[in-house]
């Protein structure tokens, strides 16, 4: 469940070939660098890298390197793959012997940011992502690059790390072009360095890197980033932090609030917090307020814990409301529907009675706030409201249930400052889903902020 509300690794390994693609092309990183700086190639490396740059930049229209190049590409096993590597380097007139032997020449910065692209250049060809990657690293540790274009090579190198499973590697690369303020066009960076730190068992870098950046955006007013905070979510719930997973989930419903992000949200906390049937109840009836009910499991676990026998009235519309869309059958029940549309008869003929007892002087706490509890089973948040604010106080009651319940019935009647006011009163095991609750009642009343400012990307 957990894998569904972040980018899945599937999505993400096509997200980084889509991007690798868009950069396959011969870059002239070096020659920029070379005109910026003013700089110049060593007499030795010169020599010898000539012949190699113009056989790497006439690669490209080369009829039989582009074909060994489709070869390599298509390769489905290492034999395949062998041969068309080996195809690409005969009609590269050996190129990887050219390219060992400037290696050895290549001693100024210059020479090893422009032997480290050619490298990189010759691995896109031969679809050798290690060799695009010593390439890369060549260039990012070559002393020759601009703060302009750095960014950029780290974090290319960074993932033709992730792509050869290098995971340290990779976040190690990933990481300086964050540090330095590169941001990718694809938003890809902080998914794949995140990703990154998880495969390498640090979990808690992950969660640090975005942390900082969603308190920037809060602190600013803006819109906090939707990838950073499924982010931080995902590193939250890998770390098993409730805590902070309740945090992070209550901003991605609050901000995003939409069907896909609440179940997301509430799945996490839901997972997390392994409550008793009567506290994940409240979840429930989030996930259903919020339109978040997905699946048969939604239904059958939300009839579970209101159960048809304490709240007949709520279970039979989440009977209905699941069979009317097809996630569960009448065969799903086992014949409890009929069961239970009987029982509703007979509750609700009783509920003017219930009422007249909980208002009388001697009522219990316990009394009234089960009261309040049957209004609200049957949609009726304006009655249940009067009830859960008579057993406030009252000895004997949940105090954190009946500040929960409060805020519910107000939320539900659109009273949503009253609501968050309620919620932040309760603590303990159900504090995650007040903080859930109180979002929802957030994205209600509050305007949508403006998104946050992403970096320019660097090219």
């Amino acid at each position: 469940m957990a894998r569904k509300f972040l980018i899945s690794r599937v999505a993400l390994a096509m997200a980084l070939a889509g991007g690798m693609a868009v950069a396959a092309a011969p870059t002239t990183v070096a020659a920029k660098e070379k005109k910026a700086a003013k700089a110049s190639f060593s007499k030795e490396y010169a020599a010898v890298a000539a012949e190699i740059d113009k056989t790497v930049t006439e690669a490209q229209n080369d009829p039989a390197v582009k074909a060994a190049a489709d070869k390599a590409r298509a390769a489905k096993t290492d034999a395949e793959m062998a041969a068309a590597r080996a195809e690409v380097d005969a009609a590269m007139g050996g190129i990887l012997a050219k390219l060992k032997t400037a290696d050895a020449a290549a001693t100024e910065p210059l020479d090893k940011l422009k032997q480290g692209e050619l490298t990189r250049n010759v691995g896109i060809l031969m679809n050798d992502v290690a060799m695009q990657h010593r390439g890369l690293v060549m260039m990012a540790e070559s002393g020759g690059m601009s703060p302009e274009t750095a960014g950029q090579v780290q974090y290319l190198a960074g993932v033709t790390a992730y792509q050869d499973k290098q995971y340290t590697e990779a976040a190690r690369w990933l990481q300086a072009a964050y540090d330095g303020g590169y941001r990718d066009p694809q938003g890809m960076l902080q998914a794949v360095l995140a990703d990154s730190y998880k495969r390498s068992n640090n979990p808690q870098a992950a969660l640090a890197i975005v942390h900082k950046e969603l308190e920037a955006s809060k602190a600013s007013g803006a819109k906090p980033n939707e990838t950073s905070i499924r982010t931080a979510l995902q590193a939250a719930y890998d770390a098993k932090q409730l805590a902070a997973s309740a945090d992070y989930a209550a901003m991605l419903g609050q901000y995003y609030p939409n069907p896909e992000s609440w179940n997301a949200a509430i799945s996490v906390v839901r997972q997390l917090a392994s409550l008793p049937s009567k506290e994940n109840l409240d979840l429930m009836r989030l996930m259903y307020v919020t339109g978040a009910m997905k699946d048969k499991r939604d239904y059958l676990e939300y009839i579970e814990n209101v159960d048809p026998r304490a709240y007949p009235g709520e279970a039979l519309k989440i009977m209905n409301d699941g069979i009317s869309k097809g996630k569960i059958s009448n065969a799903d029940l086992a014949g409890e529907k009929a069961n239970t549309e009987t029982r509703v008869s007979a509750d609700k003929a009783s509920l003017a009675a219930q009422e007249r007892d909980a208002m009388k002087p001697g009522a219990t706490g316990a009394t009234v706030a089960g009261t309040g509890d049957v209004f609200l089973s049957y949609d009726q948040p304006a009655k249940a409201e009067t009830f859960y604010t008579m057993a406030m106080g009252k000895p004997g009651v949940d105090a954190n249930a009946v500040a929960m319940h409060l805020g519910m019935a107000q939320a539900m009647q659109g009273k949503y400052a009253e609501a968050q006011a309620n919620f932040a009163k309760v603590s303990g095991s159900r504090a995650p889903v007040a903080r859930l609750w109180s979002a929802y009642a957030a994205s209600k009343s509050t305007p949508a902020a403006a998104p946050a400012a992403a970096a320019a990307p660097q090219s």
